[in-house]
């Protein structure tokens, strides 16, 4: 097991990564200060996980409320915030009563939201099951629902107790999902870590193949960027917003193709493909460079062309964005391999052709 620290003061938290980790209620016991905890889930992972959880928790002591969700992004919204919140009254969870979210990056993300909301904040842990929120969601706070109108639009920054990825739960993930939790990966080479996209260009197949001290690797160094950014930055007023890399084109592909018939990290990749294609129109890194980037994505089985929406769609999706300030659209683009920043002043023209170009998929 590895252990690392996002070091915010009083709000610091540990991240476990390891094998077996579900198993440990020492690892738990810490963060639970009372005898109740609710388990937040959904249909596809309660029934692998949930029962283990369970039982960890009763060796030391700990009885559990669950909630069981829809799995899915599209389920990511405020009739689903509420199954959470009509469960936390009707059994009079108090505000000591800890959250824990068991899933991916919606139940992370839904279960914070819920947290930070109930009775005005209550505990919460992440247990992530997915390699994309083990390597991101379940670090750093974000929290929130979408809105039919932009993804993540409702929200709240709200720390975790602790965070436990354990990397067994990725043998029952499907490929589509592993390889959509490498987008993420990948990010992180491309705007801060250039060794690290080295060494993913090296042990891409490893990853692919569910090598288990590749996958522990990546996580590691995965996590420990975003710990590093987050201590910086927790509420995204300067050097967090490199952390949404291909977001802004990406959340629009969610969006517009409507939530869930693209995940997350599909859209991440393709959307990362049309910031390296505008990077390269305004002269900051080469074609060469482009091709890399792509070959890795491809390699990673992940989209590089984005749909067809049409450019006004785009558009009109991406002026949603949570970076638009003044009115004006700011993007995350690459002014070299391994070095990102916030641009807003993208001529349209440019961004016109890398619509025009990338997305005809």
């Amino acid at each position: 097991m590895q252990t690392l620290t996002v070091g915010l003061g009083e709000r610091s938290y540990p991240i476990h990564i390891g094998s077996g980790l579900l198993d440990q209620a020492a690892l738990l016991q810490g963060a639970v200060p009372r005898k109740r905890v609710a388990i937040v889930s959904n249909t596809t992972v309660a029934p692998l996980y949930l029962e283990k959880l369970q039982h960890t928790l009763q060796t030391i002591g700990i009885s559990s409320v669950t909630v069981i969700l829809p799995d899915g992004e599209a389920y990511k919204n405020s009739d689903t915030l509420n199954l959470i919140y009509d469960t936390l009254l009707k059994n009079r969870c108090e505000r000591s009563t800890p959250l824990i979210a068991l899933g991916g990056g919606v139940i992370g993300d839904m279960t914070g939201y819920a947290a930070a909301t109930y009775l005005r904040g209550v505990p919460f842990i992440q247990i992530p099951t997915t390699l994309l929120a083990q390597v991101d969601s379940s670090v750093g706070g974000k929290t929130g629902i979408n809105h039919p109108l932009g993804k993540n639009m409702i929200g709240a920054f709200y720390q975790p107790q602790l965070v436990l990825a354990d990397t067994d739960t990725l043998n029952t993930l499907p490929d589509n999902e592993l390889a959509a939790g490498l987008a993420e990966v990948i990010k992180y080479g491309l705007i801060r870590d250039l060794s690290f996209l080295q060494w993913l260009e090296l042990n891409m197949d490893k990853l692919l193949a569910r090598d288990t001290a590749a996958l522990q690797y990546a996580i590691a160094r995965s996590c420990q960027n975003k710990a590093e950014v987050v201590v910086a930055d927790e509420r995204e007023s300067g050097e967090r917003a490199l952390l949404n890399l291909g977001h802004t084109f990406g959340h629009a592909i969610e969006s517009g193709m409507g939530y869930g018939n693209w995940l997350h990290g599909e859209g991440v990749a393709a959307g990362t493909v049309m910031a390296a294609d505008l990077s390269q129109r305004l002269g900051w890194i080469s074609a060469q460079d482009v091709t890399r980037i792509r070959s890795l994505f491809e390699r990673a089985k992940l989209p590089v062309l984005a749909p067809n929406l049409g450019v006004e769609k785009y558009l009109d999706l991406m002026g949603l964005d949570k970076k638009v300030e003044g009115g004006k659209m700011r993007f995350v683009l690459l002014k070299q391999v391994g070095h990102a920043v916030v641009y807003g002043e993208v001529p349209q023209e440019l961004l016109l052709q890398t619509l025009q170009v990338c997305a005809r998929g």
